[in-house]
């Protein structure tokens, strides 16, 4: 009868554990309660709970009742292979030790013996699928004659045992994971993250979801995720094309301009997705997507900001380039590169060092362009010119670069930049330019002396003074051409143009003027120009120019003198015309033709004057 009642007693015990289970979720209480209804249930004074840990390595004494502090949730057992507790666990069934004074089977715990411990029984916990837990073991500091209804009593409580903490750990495990996703989607208010049923009207909507948009959760439930799609896609029927993708495909892309609550747009990256339950019924979409507005703009202004560049880089007939800090390369070449170098961008870009563009320089300014490049990468700017050789042909050019670093946030030089102009011509044109000026100071100097010259044999024969401004503005003319043609030369036509051009009457049939184009030094033009003028005014004062019957020809050739030189071979004939007496008197114009030419200009004339008109030639060497 005593044992029915114990076996009554113990019974109640399992069911009021079993009670006690439903009602509480907290595994530790639940551990506790267990350890107390089996003391109870055997009579003992304590009993403890050992949860394996460390990927089996040890246990931890979980729960547990009548032990001393610093035992239970503290003290940690190594699984050794002599012990008790680690054998159950191994073999899978209750262990009894009646004592342990005497025990020569497995090893005890000191603190065991410590406790009093005389007598002990535990039986292992194992979880649905077999994995072990961890042992119940009861304890007893009296001999006890713990026997196999004990044992299987401990096997029976364990059963129970199992699958109520397998159910504990797991509720754990899906409460952690609901808070890690609780705090997720409510710290993720970048990201709008909603539901939507299967006729994709709004359930859940998160609070990223009302962050971004604007809505509350209640504004929105029962409303249609076509809501936040803009007029222009709603029109277009892009919601449903979007949803049937996603019904065809499992998910559905989602990227686009959206609507916020009070009518401004914000740009979604984001997806659609089906939601199946297990037997694959589709139960309704989940759609996330972040804000990429700030940084769509962010990358709208550098793409405009690049676009910018690049038209000012293709526009620019200076050669715009940007390096790499640690390389050297070029980055980027405008297209004023290949004009300047000779060279195609992509060839260079396909060779892209700093040796192959190094070879184009010349090689006596090359070690100074690295050594520039080098100092600007180190921070400082750089202004100087240089010499290339263009290929293939090996054309010289000067080129001026103004060098200087791109620097990032933190000061370090990332990138060289810089601005290179061909500056050839301009080279050119101040060498040029040097010469002119020492040519004019010495054009003066016989300037000066012709006038000189003039003015001596004018005045000093008592010539009215009208002579020598007419004279004086011959020589004016002649300064003009040398002036307006950029150089100093003066071609042949343009003096004797010059000179006819005052007057009305010299045109064709009147005059012909007839000759290729000859240039002549400024040394050979003021001389060339006051016989021209001699010749120009006689004509009008006593020859073809001064009444309507005369005619002249004017005409010039390249002839060659004796010693093979080139020569200007000028033929002045004036016909049709009575020659008045006056006419063949000597004055200075003929001294000029006939003496000075030949003495300035190592030049032959012949000046012939009879009844038929006058003939002049005149033959001068050219430079």
């Amino acid at each position: 009868m005593a044992d029915d009642n114990a076996m009554v007693r113990r019974q109640r015990l399992l069911a009021d554990f079993g009670e006690f289970a439903l009602r509480s979720e907290n595994l530790d209480e639940i551990l506790h309660e267990a350890c107390r209804l089996v003391a109870e249930a055997l009579g003992t004074a304590r009993a403890k709970i050992l949860e394996i840990q460390e990927g089996g390595q040890s246990f931890l004494v979980r729960a547990g009742i009548g032990w001393d502090p610093g035992i239970v949730g503290e003290l940690r057992l190594p699984m050794g292979e002599q012990s008790s507790e680690s054998y159950s666990i191994t073999a899978g069934r209750p262990v009894i030790m009646r004592d342990i004074r005497a025990e020569d089977r497995f090893s005890v715990p000191e603190f065991m013996r410590a406790a009093g411990v005389v007598a002990s029984v535990n039986a292992p916990i194992l979880l649905p699928g077999g994995k072990a837990f961890g042992l119940l073991q009861a304890d007893d500091t009296r001999p006890r004659e713990f026997g196999q209804e004990d044992a299987e009593f401990l096997r029976t409580y364990t059963i129970i045992l199992g699958p109520v903490i397998d159910r504990l750990l797991k509720l754990g495990q899906l409460r952690l994971a609901e808070e890690r996703f609780r705090l997720t989607v409510e710290t993720a208010l970048d990201y709008a993250i909603f539901v939507t049923d299967r006729d994709d009207q709004i359930t859940d909507w998160l609070p990223g979801a009302a962050a971004v948009f604007g809505w509350t959760a209640e504004e929105v439930a029962g409303r249609p995720g076509a809501v936040l799609f803009t007029p222009e896609d709603r029109a277009k029927g892009e919601p449903r094309k979007e949803v049937l993708t996603a019904m065809e495909h499992g998910w559905a892309p989602n990227i686009r301009w959206h609507l916020r609550k009070d009518g401004s747009r914000v740009f979604i990256e984001g997806s659609l997705r089906a939601l199946h339950d297990e037997a694959g019924e589709l139960r309704g979409f989940l759609k996330i997507g972040r804000d990429a507005t700030d940084r769509r703009a962010a990358e709208e202004r550098l793409r405009e900001s690049e676009e910018r560049f690049r038209q000012f880089g293709e526009a620019s007939s200076d050669l715009i380039w940007m390096r790499d800090a640690a390389t050297l390369g070029f980055e980027y070449l405008s297209p004023a590169f290949e004009p300047i170098y000779g060279r195609s961008r992509e060839e260079q870009l396909a060779d892209n060092t700093l040796e192959s563009w190094a070879a184009l320089v010349h090689a006596d300014d090359r070690e100074m362009v690295v050594q520039r490049l080098l100092s600007v990468r180190d921070g400082a700017r750089a202004n100087f010119e240089f010499r290339i050789l263009r290929p293939p042909d090996g054309e010289l050019r000067w080129i001026r670069n103004t060098d200087f670093p791109l620097p990032d946030q933190s000061g370090r030089v990332r990138r060289l930049a810089g601005i290179a102009k061909d500056v050839t011509e301009e080279k050119a044109s101040a060498a040029r330019l040097e010469v002119l000026v020492a040519e004019l100071q010495h054009r003066g100097r016989n300037l000066l002396g012709v006038v000189s010259a003039v003015a001596g044999r004018t005045l000093g024969q008592v010539g009215p003074v009208e002579h020598f401004r007419s004279r004086l503005q011959a020589l004016s003319r002649a300064q003009g051409l040398l002036s307006q043609s950029g150089s100093d030369t003066v071609e042949v036509g343009a003096l004797i143009g010059a000179e006819l051009e005052a007057y009305a009457q010299a045109e064709p049939p009147k005059v012909t003027i007839n000759g290729p184009k000859v240039r002549l030094t400024s040394r050979q033009v003021q001389n060339f120009a006051l016989a021209l003028h001699e010749l120009t005014t006689n004509a009008v004062k006593y020859g073809a120019l001064k009444g309507e019957e005369g005619q002249l020809s004017v005409r010039w050739f390249i002839g060659q003198t004796g010693r093979g030189r080139r020569s200007l071979v000028l033929e002045w004939e004036e016909t049709g015309y009575e020659v008045p007496p006056e006419a063949g008197r000597r004055g200075y114009g003929r001294e000029l033709i006939e003496k000075a030419l030949s003495y300035a200009l190592r030049a032959t004339t012949d000046y012939r004057l009879d009844a038929k008109g006058v003939r002049c030639r005149i033959e001068l060497p050219l430079a």
